[in-house]
């Protein structure tokens, strides 16, 4: 892994199996999601950790840069556990990925494998997205009947785009790095061999800037981002967004197909 961070102790962020690891370096953190058998996915646990962190690292004002990755070779992450989300998908998780998108400091998600689910807005939280040959990517929402929360579809949008958007969220495809990088997904897509160099590349120009004016031009191109859901229509339509969310967490359709879904893992 990152240069950056040798030497310096990977310490769970809470005491329960399989927490994510924090990293410190001289003002540069690193969050390595930590289930490798289990595709790195995120417990509620691990968001009832991870919030109180992140709130803290945007309050403290000594953070020059955050990077977020996975244990392994295999996936960055999977999302949110699939039984969360029958039982303990409320806002948190959402909160969580605004408050990492909102970070008065540069972001890096560093995918070392494929993301799934949750873990695409994860990512999409982040200023710059690094991938490599061979990963993939889909978002499973449509086939698990489940309506997908207004900042996550706020993020495909601006990110992506609208037809990029649709076909990931409409669809529930699956596409491969090439196209991650193509419609913007990935920032960069470089060699396995070279991915670390670049991490460390993107990490030693941040700390060359001024972090103050960072904090504002980042601030403000988000603002400009999402100047269009500050009309009276675009908040109408985020409400109707999280109104169509939360009935569709209460469907019998959504517990249905979830159910099916365990029973193909077994």
């Amino acid at each position: 892994m990152s240069r950056r961070f040798d030497g310096c102790v990977a310490e769970p962020i809470a005491a329960h199996a399989g927490a994510p690891l924090l990293q410190r370096a001289d003002g540069l953190l690193r969050i390595t999601l930590n289930r490798p058998a289990e595709h790195n996915r995120l417990d509620p646990a691990d968001v009832d950790a991870l919030l109180p962190l992140l709130d803290t690292l945007a309050q403290q004002g000594d953070t020059r840069a955050l990077v977020i990755t996975g244990s392994g070779e295999a996936t960055f992450s999977s999302g949110y556990t699939l039984q969360a989300i029958v039982d303990e998908l409320d806002d948190r998780f959402e909160r969580m990925l605004d408050t990492i998108e909102q970070l008065p400091f540069p972001t890096i998600a560093a995918c070392n494998g494929s993301v799934y689910g949750g873990a695409t807005d994860l990512a999409l939280c982040c200023d710059f997205r690094i991938g490599m040959p061979g990963m993939k990517m889909f978002m499973p929402a449509a086939r698990f009947g489940l309506h997908y929360y207004p900042g996550g579809l706020r993020r495909y949008l601006t990110r992506l785009g609208l037809p990029a958007a649709s076909k990931l969220m409409l669809t529930a495809m699956t596409i491969e790095a090439d196209e991650m990088l193509r419609i913007g997904f990935l920032t960069e897509l470089v060699a396995r061999e070279a991915f670390d160099g670049l991490v460390d590349s993107y990490l030693e120009h941040i700390v060359r800037t001024d972090a103050t004016v960072v904090a504002g031009m980042k601030r403000h191109l988000l603002e400009m981002a999402h100047a269009a859901l500050e009309s009276a229509a675009g908040r109408a339509t985020l409400t109707s967004m999280g109104d169509a969310y939360q009935d569709s967490l209460q469907s019998d359709e959504l517990r249905t197909r979830l159910a099916q879904l365990g029973k193909h893992k077994r």
